[in-house]
């Protein structure tokens, strides 16, 4: 423990040689009482591209209730034209409706891809952020043993003999 700093905990070679590049990048960043935590939302979403976006807009669209409802009207209404409201020989997709069976596969193959594209930058997002939850709870741990060699260092001095600690008041 170094005496102009007890609080600092000092690493021996081989325990700073065990850390990783992101461990040594943090406690560095104690020792020089820099912030760790950051908006995961904001970082990441800044660094989105106009097709990440763009998926992701398609995913909220897509999963959405209003999608669904509107999408089942849209269903509803082509069946009636092609069943009831339209002539016979005036009927664009007559029964059993191939060509919309066509546009909703159309329609599937695309969007789940879309979706799935979505779906993996979220995951992205929950490693991200999982990483600045270990950081902050590494650096809580540290600051923690922090304060238990300063309790330690004070509790030396009182044994020495160098009186009690000053009160705060």
């Amino acid at each position: 423990m170094s005496q102009d700093h007890p609080a600092v905990v000092e690493f021996s070679a081989e325990q700073w040689r065990k850390l990783t590049p992101h461990e040594r990048k943090l406690v560095l960043r104690i020792v020089n009482k820099t912030g760790v935590t950051q908006n995961v939302n904001v970082a990441y979403d800044q660094s989105l591209s106009f097709g990440d976006r763009l998926a992701d807009r398609v995913a909220e669209i897509g999963g959405s209730w209003g999608f669904v409802i509107g999408f089942g009207v849209v269903l509803v209404v082509w069946a009636l034209l092609n069943l009831v409201m339209l002539p016979l020989h005036d009927r664009f997709d007559p029964y059993p409706f191939i060509f919309l069976n066509l546009l909703l596969s159309m329609l599937a193959a695309i969007q789940a891809p879309i979706i799935m594209m979505s779906q993996n930058r979220s995951s992205a997002r929950d490693r991200i952020d999982a990483q600045l939850d270990y950081d902050v709870n590494l650096r809580a741990e540290l600051e923690v043993s922090q304060l238990h060699e300063k309790v330690d260092h004070l509790a030396r001095l009182i044994q020495a003999g160098a009186g009690p600690p000053p009160t705060l008041e």
